[in-house]
């Protein structure tokens, strides 16, 4: 599983693919009669503002990091726990955690804000489809804002310990003032 990570962390391009792969083959369970090319046409179409956020974030931390291959060794640093020791890495660490805290200040505002979209939308696929689009909709719900809550609260929490890491390791390398 970690070498198919790190293959995804070098090649976003295959991340986005897979993803649009996924939600048209999504969007055909839920509503078949459409050609599959006009749904993954549509798919990827609506896609690419998701995509866009996704290359602006990607960009920074890679500006953070200093390269595409230094970011991913990073994350898997940060996936584990451990906290570099070369001072350089320590330094693209620290500034990686601090972006990432950043962007996430406002996590639990959106994680509401998701739920209540999610639930809407399944409220008003109830109301104007069928029986199998509402199932479908209603179970995407539920595993999606699950796996969000679960995933948010799991990275949270290793940002935060990865940032009380290296603040306690960096006032440890400090020499003490003198008197």
């Amino acid at each position: 599983m970690e070498r198919v990570n790190a293959f995804l962390g070098k090649h976003l391009w295959l991340q986005f693919a897979l993803s649009i792969l996924c939600a048209s083959a999504l969007v055909m369970l839920l509503f078949p009669g459409s050609s599959a090319a006009s749904v993954v046409a549509r798919t990827a179409l609506m896609s690419t503002g998701g995509i866009a956020v996704v290359l602006v974030a990607r960009r920074k931390e890679k500006r953070a990091a200093g390269s595409t291959d230094s970011l991913v060794v990073l994350d898997r640093k940060l996936r584990k726990g451990d906290v570099p020791v070369d001072p350089a890495q320590r330094e693209a660490m620290r500034g990686l955690v601090d972006q990432r805290l950043h962007r996430t200040r406002h996590r639990v505002a959106a994680l509401v804000f998701l739920a209540a979209l999610f639930c809407s939308v399944t409220v008003l696929t109830a109301l104007t489809s069928g029986t199998r689009q509402t199932i479908g909709f209603a179970l995407f719900t539920v595993v999606f804002l699950g796996w969000s809550i679960a995933n948010s609260t799991s990275q949270n929490r290793r940002l935060r310990a990865m940032d009380a890491a290296l603040t306690t390791a960096d006032r440890a390398r400090r020499p003490l003032p003198q008197r």
